[in-house]
């Protein structure tokens, strides 16, 4: 069985960064004194891979999922993770002595101000992405005005019509590129005028395009990530498309392929919370064991 791997397979910049950070902080305070040391905090898991989490957690990392958690903090060290928070958060921790490590991705601090700088402008401000999803509830809280969030076609399908109403359109990093070109268009064949950035990020472009070829030439198809991963669902939401003998596993243990099913070539791909240990495990026994 041959098993081809997705050049574009695991962490993104964001994530890296983002973890590479929490490292670092912890490295640091593990060198001073035990008295001298300052507690470590992550507001929300710094990465959707519950393996890496536990890691930190071993090392003494906690983590914070809550504002009123938050807001009883007294000293430490806060890591912000690349999904970002929204300006309540930094004003809830101002006064406080607690260090801040922004982390938040780039590619989504773009996103804040855009929505921040059009809102203010009293613009209606569209963003297209997964309300629940702490980026896009992030990029909300950084809003002024008329700003709302759409998870897809049917929420805009459901809007009334535009009648010439203008509106500003950005995506979540990780919408899928093809339904927010049909998005567009919708909005538009109901009359809005839109104004749009187009704030998908570009790895995330690239590795749902590679997934899609992909899967394309494989018999199977493995997408490794996080449940919680919003990237990850959507890669194996592509694959499955293409490929219908598509799995989503989160570690080697969940792999299982039908020894009735003629698969000559598995191609496997990770969601951008994926660390490169689990994606080399997962490789490495496709090509051994089958």
């Amino acid at each position: 069985m041959e098993a081809v791997l997705a050049k574009s397979a695991g962490f993104c910049f964001g994530v890296e960064r983002a973890v590479d950070a929490v490292y670092r902080v912890l490295s640091e305070e593990e060198k001073k004194e035990a008295k001298d040391r300052r507690p470590i905090y992550t507001y929300g898991a710094i990465v959707h891979n519950e393996q890496v989490v536990k890691a930190l957690e071993d090392r003494g990392v906690k983590l914070l999922k809550t504002k009123e958690e938050l807001a009883h903090l007294e000293k430490g060290i806060l890591v912000i993770r690349a999904h970002g928070v929204g300006e309540e958060i930094y004003k809830l921790l101002q006064g406080k002595d607690i260090e801040i490590v922004d982390s938040s991705c780039p590619y989504v601090r773009k996103i804040q101000r855009l929505v921040r700088e059009h809102s203010e402008k009293g613009e209606r401000v569209i963003v297209m992405g997964d309300p629940e999803h702490p980026e896009v509830q992030g990029i909300l809280g950084w809003g002024k005005g008329n700003v709302t969030a759409l998870k897809g076609i049917e929420e805009v399908e459901a809007l009334p019509d535009g009648e010439g109403q203008e509106i500003f359109v950005v995506a979540q990093t990780t919408f899928h590129i093809d339904k927010f070109k049909l998005v567009l268009a919708l909005f538009k064949k109901k009359g809005y005028h839109v104004s749009v950035i187009n704030t998908i990020c570009n790895a995330t472009f690239e590795r749902q395009s590679e997934a899609k070829e992909l899967a394309g030439r494989s018999d199977a198809m493995v997408v490794i990530g996080g449940s919680s991963s919003s990237n990850t669902k959507k890669l194996f939401e592509i694959c499955r498309a293409i490929c219908p003998n598509t799995q989503l596993i989160q570690t080697v243990k969940d792999l299982k392929f039908n020894s009735d099913e003629a698969i000559r070539n598995v191609g496997i791909t990770a969601g951008a919370s994926t660390p490169k240990e689990i994606i080399e495990e997962v490789l490495t026994y496709v090509r051994n064991e089958f």
